[in-house]
């Protein structure tokens, strides 16, 4: 009924570990190997330069990788909310690589150029600024802190990344928060970004569908202090981004970009919250200009 080796346990032991030792190489070693193979570089990726790698240290202590992943997968949802889908080549120059598996706050692998550093700077130092339910901690302490030139520039050598002497000078007088504001701003720039929103259904009219609406507006201004007041003040008055009170833009025109975004500007897009929320706002900005 048993084969002989299901009674001895010795042998079962053996067989067992060797299953789990090759379903370990398979599913970990192999990937590991081949995602610094030369085939899966990308031209765009490359090191990271002495204040991006010091950034990368102060995410890597702060744990900021327990709750923020840098990976996309090839999912609908998550392309149209994060943007395109990771690659392997990305991730050439990481030791470790930061990939996670925890979402308690939102991927990061397309953040580079995604806001301006103003709003980095703000954001880290208090999170509730632009999401009021944040329970992400405050690191305005990073400020305070000091980036070690001499320690950058060993484990620039220990990792083979090139880099100028004038570059590890200029780490001089900077600051923890300098370092990691600019390793998210690296993050996802190597490759090619694609507009998302671009492939979503454009509006079908350029007139505001709920026009003067008073609850339109009304949660319009909800939408607007969620998603826009801390860049373009609670007044429209302006502050990281353009005032947006004085009248420049019909319907049509306002809708595109916020819908769309604008990436040289630092905007992201807001495609994800469908068209009818972005009339909304639309309408309440119109309705605050003068």
């Amino acid at each position: 009924m048993f084969g002989s080796w299901e009674i001895k346990p010795s042998v079962f032991l053996a067989l067992a570990t060797l299953a789990i030792l090759v379903g370990t190489v398979v599913t970990m070693v192999l990937p590991f190997a081949w995602i610094n193979t030369e085939g899966d570089r990308i031209e765009g990726v490359t090191p990271y330069n002495p204040l991006e790698l010091a950034g990368r240290d102060v995410y890597i202590r702060e744990g900021c990788n327990n709750c923020h992943t840098q990976t996309i997968r090839p999912l609908v949802a998550e392309v149209l909310r994060y943007g395109d889908y990771s690659r392997a080549g990305e991730f050439v120059h990481d030791r470790p690589h930061l990939w996670g598996s925890r979402r308690t706050g939102p991927d990061l692998a397309r953040i580079g150029g995604k806001y301006p550093d103003a709003w980095h700077y703000q954001h880290m130092a208090d999170p509730t600024v632009f999401v009021p339910r944040s329970n992400m901690p405050a690191y305005a302490f990073l400020n305070n802190r000091q980036v070690d030139p001499d320690l950058t520039r060993r484990k620039m050598e220990i990792l083979r990344f090139p880099y100028e002497v004038e570059q590890i000078s200029a780490l001089r007088g900077k600051t923890e928060m300098d370092a990691i504001v600019a390793y998210m701003q690296k993050l996802g720039t190597g490759v090619e970004r694609t507009e998302v929103a671009a492939t979503l259904a454009s509006p079908t009219t350029d007139k505001n569908p709920f026009g003067d609406d008073p609850q339109a507006l009304k949660e319009g201004a909800d939408l607007y202090r969620q998603h826009c007041a801390a860049c373009h003040g609670a007044d429209l008055q302006g502050g990281i981004g353009p005032e947006l009170a004085t009248p420049g833009r019909d319907d049509a025109d306002l809708f595109q970009v916020i819908f769309h975004g604008i990436i040289e500007g630092g905007m992201p897009s807001y495609a994800t919250l469908g068209q009818e929320r972005v009339w909304k706002m639309v309408g309440y900005i119109q309705s605050r200009q003068e």
